[in-house]
């Protein structure tokens, strides 16, 4: 997989922030997001991380169908998975198909959100047209998450995992680039398809082995020869 350096200002709203916000707040299409908190989103809206950072998560309700008998079993909620973050200036949108659901929820303390209709966009053509090229950028982060998920072993799905997220959202310090928002091994475990004991184990044989570091507050960190090489 082809590695460049993190580039978490890949689509800016080209100067455009502080009117958008202001806009918003004025028709009173803003919250403050406690962490954990669930958003409630809506089809058709369009919403902007002003601060924090939004985590999302999927969960799938199976039918299970008892082969013994021709009565169906009661749908069944599965875990949730870990799908990835939205970042402050970055748009999102919520869109749930049976019997697959997304939610968005607040991953830090006083995450703020706009939100605003997607004809709203027509005042802003120059907005409209970021907004999709950041969606364009977006699928193919999540093709690349498909062929991560695709790797057989467990610790290739990992570095695989943590490359992309730092390619994305990626800080610099002197070790090389760390994550600015914390992840515990259970969500990383739901985003790899494995165990949160077998995270656990596969950090620590990295940690040994100075593949990755730990920042203040447990942020996770890749040397930057992980992020540059081809």
């Amino acid at each position: 997989m082809s590695s460049s350096v993190p580039s978490s200002d890949f689509i800016p709203l080209i100067g455009q922030e502080t009117e958008i916000f202001n806009w918003a707040k004025s028709h009173y299409r803003n919250h403050t997001f406690a962490k954990d908190e669930r958003v409630a989103t809506r089809p058709g809206l369009l919403y902007f991380v002003e601060s924090g950072a939004i985590r999302i998560v999927g969960q799938a309700q199976v039918n299970v169908i008892d082969q013994k008998s021709p009565r169906q079993l009661p749908i069944a909620d599965s875990e949730e998975v870990f799908l990835g973050f939205v970042g402050a200036g970055q748009p999102f949108e919520i869109v749930s198909q049976f019997p697959f659901q997304l939610q968005a929820q607040a991953h830090l303390d006083e995450t703020e959100l706009v939100w605003l209709y997607w004809e709203d966009l027509e005042q802003w053509p120059q907005l409209r047209a970021a907004v999709m090229e950041t969606f364009r950028h977006q699928y193919q982060r999540k093709l690349f998450w498909l062929s991560i998920l695709g790797q057989k072993r467990s610790l290739d799905r990992l570095m695989g995992f943590l490359v992309l997220l730092l390619e994305e959202y990626g800080q610099p310090c002197v070790e090389g680039y760390y994550l600015p928002y914390p992840l515990t091994h259970a969500q990383i475990a739901s985003a790899i398809g494995t165990t949160r004991v077998t995270v656990t184990r596969l950090i620590g044989k990295l940690r040994q082995q100075n593949s990755i570091f730990f920042k203040q507050d447990n942020l996770i960190g890749l040397p930057s020869l992980f992020l540059s090489q081809n």
